[in-house]
């Protein structure tokens, strides 16, 4: 009797496992630019994709775009940290001052260009210096938008000369002031603000990467766009994350957290990154077909761009002393992690 007693309990006790470990999950994910934006398409859905398929169909994702779930591009990192959304991709800058350390990878001369390169440095820069920063989530990914280019209606740029009296979107505060410091008047408004801003005269154009060209229409309002030597550092940079919800990714059953971590960090890094650099072409090359004016900054004039652009880290570095941490090192250790990413 106890032996039957035994298996039978035995058996129950298999039974009642059985549902923990065939767990289906449904992520929410939740972004700032609309559905159809490159990093939904190309990156995410795919990534989402993959976890269905290492998982037997057990992890499946919901997207609202377009901030659905409420509240403001700033608010994101607020969105998934109180659970509304499971997961967010989102850029640090947008919530000014929440995440200071971030912002030096974002300034003038510290990253490389394109997408896969700036990854390559963004992803190890985090491990060794950023954790602390993001204790308060899951992070997936980092990565970078490719580096800083100007868009404009009426007005070419080819020396910073040409940026004085300007009025630019800037998309962080990093970017803004080093617009201030080329002459220009920065004006900060998320990507799918500046398209109607610039058709309107409220601004003369934009710094924004090439990526956001197509899915925000840049390329019908603007007509001169402005980028740097490829083998020189972008004048600046937005990062850019993918942050998960601590006890969300806590909850899961081991096996999933385990697809989940085998997909993200480096693997995922690298999809944004190849993601990033064909969209950069593809957009350069549209606006080309179209007969718009590219103008490469470089010699000189980039030259004199960079020396202007000093006292935005100048002042960051002040700036980090008074939040208790040393800038200086941090940019150091950015600038050797971009130097380690060249192939």
């Amino acid at each position: 009797m106890n032996t039957l007693r035994l298996s039978s309990l035995a058996l129950l006790a298999g039974f009642v496992a059985l549902p923990a470990a065939a767990q289906e999950v449904t992520l929410k994910v939740s972004h700032f630019l609309p559905g159809m934006a490159l990093a939904q398409k190309a990156v995410l859905e795919p990534w989402c994709d993959d976890l269905g398929r290492a998982s037997a169909g057990r992890i499946k994702c919901q997207f609202f775009p377009s901030m659905q779930l409420g509240g403001t591009p700033a608010q994101l990192p607020d969105l998934v940290k109180n659970g509304v959304a499971d997961i967010v991709w989102t850029a640090p800058g947008y919530s000014a001052g929440r995440f200071p350390k971030t912002e030096a990878l974002e300034l003038p001369g510290v990253l490389p260009l394109g997408g896969a390169a700036q990854g390559r440095a963004i992803w190890p820069f985090f491990e060794q210096q950023l954790q602390a920063e993001y204790s308060a989530f899951k992070v997936l990914a980092m990565h970078g938008d490719g580096g800083m280019n100007i868009h404009t209606a009426k007005t070419a740029i080819n020396v910073s000369d040409d940026l004085k009296g300007l009025k630019l979107r800037a998309p962080n505060r990093t970017i803004a002031r080093t617009l201030t410091a080329l002459g220009a008047t920065p004006v900060a408004m998320p990507p799918a603000q500046m398209t109607e801003a610039i058709s309107k005269g409220v601004v003369d154009g934009a710094s924004a990467v090439w990526e956001v060209i197509v899915p925000t229409k840049l390329d019908e309002v603007t007509h001169f766009h402005m980028e740097t030597p490829d083998d020189q550092p972008a004048m600046g940079a937005t990062i850019l994350t993918v942050l998960m919800n601590k006890d969300r990714y806590a909850a899961l059953p081991a096996d999933l957290r385990d697809i989940i971590d085998r997909h993200s960090g480096p693997a995922l890094v690298s999809r944004f990154g190849q993601a990033w650099d064909g969209a950069i072409a593809t957009a350069r090359d549209k606006v080309k077909a179209a007969g718009h004016t590219v103008t490469q900054v470089e010699g000189a004039a980039y030259t004199s761009m960079r020396e202007r652009a000093l006292p935005v880290e100048q002042e960051w570095v002040a700036d980090a002393k008074g939040k208790g941490f040393d800038g200086a090192a941090l940019i150091a250790a950015a600038r050797t992690a971009a130097a380690k990413s060249r192939p």
